[in-house]
This record gives C-alpha cells, structure tokens and sequence, in this order.
C-alpha cells in the first residue's frame, strides 16, 4: 500500500481545507518546494499535489511551484486541480508529471474522458470525489447527478483500471476514511483504488492496509501528517 503525501496548493502556499471549504483553511507553509523536499527526506516514494486555485477556476493557477517540485524532488507524482482539456493534460505531462488527475471535465463530459483515456492511457487517473456517495465537481462546489458507485463502473468500462477515491465529508477532519464506502467500490467494480481522506492515526492506516488484497493501493495523507498525528517514517511500514 503506497503511502502518498498530499500538498494541497493556494495562492503558492501549501494549506489544508476542512471537508474541501475554501472558507475553512489553515496555511501550513508558505514554502511548498520545502515540504514537498521534506516528505521526499522523510521517504515519500510518489507525492500528490493539488492546485486549489485551479480546482475552483478551472485554469492551473500554480504551475511554477509545480516545476520547482519536480526539478528539485525527482520523485514522480500527480497533479490536480483544474485540468479540463487535452491540451492541458499534454503540457503537464512535458512539464514531468508522471500522473494527471481529472476530476471535474471527467465526470461531466463522456466523450473528453473517453478521448483522454485513449490518448494518455494510464498516465492519467480520475478521482472521484464524493459525499454520501454523490459525485461533486468544480473544487467540491456543485452536485453531479451521478454516484460514485456508477461514475467507477463507468470507469471501468472505458478501460481504467484504478481510480482516486475521497470521501468529501471526511477530508481534513481527521474523522477516520469511509471504510463502508471503500469497500463498496473495491468489491463492486473490482477496480485498484487509491484512498483519500479522514486518515487520523495508524490504526486507520492498519485497517486499510487490511484492504490490499481487494485491491487497495495506496492512500493519500494530508492533515493527519501536517498535524503530527504520526511520522512519514511511522506510515512507511505499510508501504
């Protein structure tokens, strides 16, 4: 189960929001080359960044501190927030992003996500962020009309063989992950599935390792690790 730092990006810092509302952030550093260089020290294999500022205008707002990361990290990551055409999913990956995460234009327009697939292939993942089990959109602020059981069957289809899942109402509480909802979408799609939000200690990270055989492969960790819940080094044994 890989283990993946998030770096959640705002006006060129790095901050958590609390169930993603933009009115209920808490900056944790206004240097994000140096928290993404210290998870890298900490032994951060993959990281996941997010650009807030594009997830909510729909444009890449940070794509300089993005660069800065890679040149200066070398260890792969993925990059959200904003990424709503061919064109943008192309410049990122010359940039050096080895994923790219879709979100918004994925769940609402089939024939971009079905283009986007047969273009980029695996270099790309769809995250499906959800709350009581309804997919939401443009940085988490309008309802879709499709679940998130559906929208990974849907997935599945078109040929994708793992997805980012986040529980919306459990993202940055440090509530526990949506253990019920996982499970739900590892034994009905049978797809890999990375797992994100409300990680509050390493008995959440026990019970999920747990789930490695259904086809649990990693888990995205922001708020529990800027808060000292525990180490990188601690999470790292169940890498």
């Amino acid at each position: 189960m890989l283990i993946i730092p998030a770096i959640d990006l705002r006006g060129g810092k790095v901050v958590r929001l609390f169930q993603g509302k933009f009115n209920r952030q808490k900056v944790y550093s206004s240097d994000p080359v140096k928290v993404a260089k210290h998870w890298v020290r900490q032994g951060a294999k993959f990281l996941h960044i997010v650009d807030l500022d594009g997830a909510s205008s729909g444009v890449s707002k940070n794509l300089d501190v993005l660069e800065t990361i890679i040149a200066q990290t070398g260890v792969p990551l993925e990059f959200g927030g904003g990424i709503r055409s061919i064109e943008a999913i192309s410049k990122l990956l010359n940039l050096g992003v080895t994923r790219v995460v879709l979100g918004t234009r994925a769940a609402s327009d089939a024939e971009f996500l079905r283009k986007a697939w047969q273009k980029f292939g695996e270099k790309i993942i769809i995250s499906i962020d959800a709350k009581e089990g309804r997919v939401f959109t443009e940085g988490w602020n309008r309802l879709s009309s499709k679940t998130a059981l559906d929208f990974a069957k849907e997935l599945k289809k078109i040929g994708f063989k793992q997805l980012i899942y986040t529980d919306i109402s459990k993202d940055g509480t440090l509530s526990g992950p949506d253990m019920l909802g996982i499970k739900e979408l590892l034994k009905e799609t049978g797809l890999s599935l990375i797992a994100s939000g409300g990680v509050s200690d390493l008995k959440d990270l026990s019970k999920l390792n747990m789930l490695k055989k259904r086809g649990l492969a990693g888990v995205i960790i922001g708020k529990a690790l800027y808060e000292g819940k525990f180490t990188l080094v601690e999470a790292s044994k169940f890498n």
